[in-house]
C-alpha cells in the first residue's frame, strides 16, 4: 500500500489545529467547552472536546476528519461519552471553500428505534472562528437546524 500524502483537500482541514474555546447552549448551556484539534501528519485532524453537560457530569468529544482521494470525499466519525452511537461522515466542501458539510445516518431522536439522515456543517468565518451546526432532513428534503455551536481560536 502506498503511503497517503497531503493534498489540498487536507489542507483545507488545517485550519482547525489549534486550542478553541466553544460555547453552544443547546449542547452545553452555559457551561464553556475546550476543543484541541491536532494534525496526524497531515493526512487525518482529530478533535477532542472536553466539557461539563447541563445538569452536571462531565463529557468528552472526539472527531476524526479527513479526506479520501479514491472516493473524491470528507470522511470522519464523531463519538461522544453522552451516547453510545458513533455517527460516521461523508461530505464535501462548498465552492466558496468555507463550508464543510458532512452527511451522516443516525437515531431519529423523536421516535423510538428509528433513524434519520443528518448534515452537520463546519463554517468557517476566518482563521480564528468557526461554527459547526447540526442538522435533521425533514420528510420534504430540507434541513432543519436543531444545535449550533460556537468556536473562538485560543491565544
Amino acid at each position: 500500500m502506498e503511503t497517503a500524502k497531503a493534498l489540498e483537500e487536507h489542507r483545507f482541514l488545517e485550519r482547525m489545529v489549534g486550542v478553541w474555546d466553544v460555547t453552544a447552549s443547546e449542547m452545553t448551556g452555559d457551561q464553556q467547552w475546550t476543543e484541541i484539534v491536532r494534525s496526524l501528519h497531515g493526512i487525518w485532524f482529530v478533535a477532542e472536546g472536553n466539557g461539563e453537560m447541563p445538569g452536571g457530569g462531565a463529557a468528552t468529544t472526539m472527531l476524526t476528519l479527513g479526506y479520501n482521494a479514491a472516493k473524491g470525499k470528507y470522511v470522519g466519525s464523531w463519538i461522544g461519552s453522552m451516547m453510545d452511537h458513533m455517527w460516521v461522515y461523508e461530505g464535501d466542501v462548498s465552492a466558496d471553500g468555507k463550508v464543510l458539510s458532512l452527511y451522516t445516518r443516525g437515531p431519529d431522536f423523536q421516535t423510538q428505534g428509528a433513524e434519520q439522515d443528518y448534515r452537520e456543517q463546519i463554517i468557517f468565518a476566518d482563521d480564528d472562528h468557526r461554527t459547526f451546526n447540526s442538522s435533521a432532513k425533514q420528510p420534504d428534503g430540507s434541513w432543519k437546524q436543531f444545535m449550533e455551536a460556537h468556536y473562538t481560536r485560543k491565544p
